[in-house]
Order: structure tokens, then sequence, then C-alpha cells
């Protein structure tokens, strides 16, 4: 998998006004994009989402869903599942 293919923009998903921005963005891919919160490169994750003004790491986006999901409780069994899952293939 190459670096850009490692990079989701999700920019354009408010419509077309920022179509010119998205296409700037994909003429950048070949540029190191940084995750937002940990601030390690698209090189060095499995793979990143890239926001309006923010970028976050599939390892980021796992800590989060894993706060989410916790919330002081068990996760039930399937989604126990899925972390297990994603952390076991890093």
């Amino acid at each position: 998998m190459s670096n850009e293919e490692k990079v989701v923009s999700i920019a354009g998903a408010a419509g077309a006004k920022n179509k010119a921005k998205q296409e700037s963005t994909e003429q950048k891919s070949f540029e190191p994009v940084y995750c937002s919160f940990c601030g390690r490169p698209n090189t060095q994750v499995v793979k990143m989402v890239q926001g309006p003004g923010v970028n976050i790491c599939s390892e980021c986006t796992m800590i989060a869903v894993q706060y989410l999901i916790l919330d002081d409780r068990m996760p039930s069994g399937e989604a126990q599942k899925i972390l297990d899952l994603f952390w076991s293939k890093l």
C-alpha cells in the first residue's frame, strides 16, 4: 500500500464548494500528513483520515472508539472482538 493510499479525505463530504479544496489536498497527497492527535505522519500509521483542518490516524481513532465504547463499562462481546482484531493486526 502506497503512502497516498493510506490517507482518506472526508473534506469533500460537506458539498461541492469544498471540491477545489479537496483537489488541492489530493495534489499534496505525496507530502506527509500528520495526525492532529499524536503527531505521527501517515508513513508511520496504518491509515489516516483527513478532515477539514484536522487529521486522525487509525490508532488514535481506535483509542477514541475504545473510550466511547467502554465509558467505564465492559464492551459487548462483539465490540471486544473488533477491538482485539484491530490491535492484533498492528
